[in-house]
């Protein structure tokens, strides 16, 4: 298999945007040439209730809940969804105003789209 162009982005638990402070919480991978678009995350309860007191974690569970659905294409993305997979990643990779944001988007090269998302997972989920 030849060299593949990927995008990845951070996703972030923000509880609160004002202070700057936040914890990776997923990763999202996208690469146009295999139409992969997937997400790998995982919330410590414990981690983020001892950081963010007040945070409703089901909250958060929910938000990547509903970017699983949109990188799937199923019900739980809603109108997002039903997208072409650019348009998704597009969407998911929008700066938003909720306690689940994106970082940056980066890119880098692969021959395993879906072995990329599993290194970035280990690295920075953990």
């Amino acid at each position: 298999m030849s060299d593949l162009a990927y995008q990845y982005v951070v996703l972030r638990c923000v509880p609160r945007v004002e202070r700057e402070e936040f914890v990776n919480v997923g990763v999202l991978v996208y690469c146009q040439a295999t139409d992969f678009l997937e997400v790998s995350w995982h919330v410590d309860p414990d981690r983020l209730s001892a950081l963010f007191p007040t945070l409703d974690v089901a909250q958060v569970c929910r938000a990547l809940e509903f970017v699983e659905g949109v990188c799937a294409g199923d019900a739980r993305g809603g109108a997002a969804a039903e997208k072409p997979l650019g348009t998704r990643f597009g969407f998911l990779k929008a700066p938003k105003s909720t306690v689940v944001q994106p970082g940056p988007v980066h890119g880098g090269i692969t021959k395993d789209p879906a072995r990329q998302l599993e290194r970035l997972a280990h690295q920075l989920l953990s």
